[in-house]
């Protein structure tokens, strides 16, 4: 059993942070990526999701009951595509970045999503988990003092936005619409833009006046150059797939999971942070590890769902380091139990009410439902 620390020492004056030699302990016994294993995880990921659409190609479609139970599997198997892909961001599914790289490409285009520009998106949740002043993203909510200053209208429409109950469409806006109203948005501004340079400067190259575009689309030339790799690749293999089964059978069946896929993530991702009473600071007085610890939920779930999952439900483990694979997580939570006594643990049928928990209290330094706060009066 790796030497994860026998007491806990403060670091900080938040009095329950990890010391710095506990963290170093946690991470080098667990932050050890294996090819072989996260070989084997494409492979028990891919291979299904490949047999499922051959059994719809061989006449399982004929059946509704049949392609209902299909979507619901396929969704399962798209939702364990993107924490596989997730883990790619973060280069520790494989050992090396390349076999991430590569692996994060296809594991993007099967999910819809340009990971290497989504791994820098999620890396600024990292870097500001518990810093709601920094952190904006999927999961942003606004302050008790924003939600009073609306009118009661605002107010419903405000948690409606967050209903678990439009979960599948905020997946499939998320997965699917957005990244490429995205790149199709940015490529059209940049064409416009070399254009009317070409024809106010002729004497400038095509690169040069490329090389002056500036959008809030992308932060760099290497994300557009991805993102039009992605876009590409998915828009080919859909072409691919509707060729092989139809077009109404694939994109029917494709977009329906993946919506399902994409609602799941959002709400997985969502309730490892949006919980009632979670840590919730400004920027001064913020501290990594104690959000780690106090921003972030242990989701208690079944086998099955962890295993489709990959053990993203460790989050509190993810979140002290995003180094460790997610086939060690668990034992990492296991072995070092006493460093997550005070981690919240959220089960399934606790997650409809962590979702109703959409306001930050800046003075209280937490994370509140519209119930709590008025209880609180």
């Amino acid at each position: 059993m790796p030497d994860c620390g026998v007491t806990t020492k403060a670091a900080s004056a938040t009095g329950d942070t990890m010391s710095r030699k506990e963290r170093r302990a946690l991470v080098a016994a667990y932050a050890r990526p294996s090819d072989a294993i996260a070989a084997g995880q494409l492979l028990t990921t891919l291979v299904p999701l490949g047999l499922l659409w051959a059994a719809l190609g061989w006449g399982a479609a004929g059946s509704a009951w049949l392609v209902a139970g299909t979507i619901g599997l396929m969704s399962l198997y798209l939702l364990r595509v993107f924490v596989l892909m997730h883990d790619c961001g973060h280069n520790s599914l494989f050992r090396t970045p390349s076999l991430n790289g590569i692996a994060g490409f296809v594991l993007g285009v099967i999910a819809g999503m340009p990971q290497h520009v989504w791994s820098k998106n999620h890396a600024h949740h990292h870097a500001t988990n518990g810093d709601w002043s920094r952190y904006s993203g999927p999961m942003s909510i606004i302050t008790v003092d924003e939600y009073l200053n609306r009118t009661a209208a605002e107010q419903r429409k405000y948690r409606r936005a967050r209903s678990i109950a439009i979960a599948p469409v905020a997946g499939f806006l998320y997965l699917i619409v957005n990244p490429r109203i995205t790149w199709i948005k940015g490529s059209l501004q940049l064409l416009r833009h070399v254009v009317r340079g070409k024809l106010a400067e002729p004497g400038v190259t095509l690169a040069a006046h490329a090389a002056r575009f500036q959008t809030t689309l992308w932060t760099s030339r290497r994300e557009y150059r991805h993102m039009t790799a992605n876009n590409l690749a998915v828009l080919a293999t859909w072409a691919a797939m509707a060729w092989a089964v139809g077009p109404a059978l694939f994109f029917g069946v494709y977009f329906a999971a993946i919506a399902l896929a994409g609602g799941g993530a959002l709400v997985l991702f969502t309730v490892q942070h949006n919980f009632e009473h979670s840590y919730a600071s400004e920027t001064a007085g913020w501290d990594h590890d104690h959000a780690a610890v106090h921003g972030t939920s242990f989701l208690v779930l079944p086998a099955w769902l962890n295993w489709f999952t990959a053990d993203i439900a460790y989050h509190h483990a993810h979140h002290l380091s995003a180094s460790i694979p997610n086939y060690r997580l668990a034992r990492c939570h296991a072995e070092c139990a006493h460093l997550f006594t005070e981690v919240t643990r959220l089960r399934l049928s606790q997650v409809p009410g962590a979702l109703r928990c959409i306001l930050w209290d800046r003075q209280a330094r937490r994370i509140v439902s519209v119930a709590g706060l008025a209880a609180a009066g």
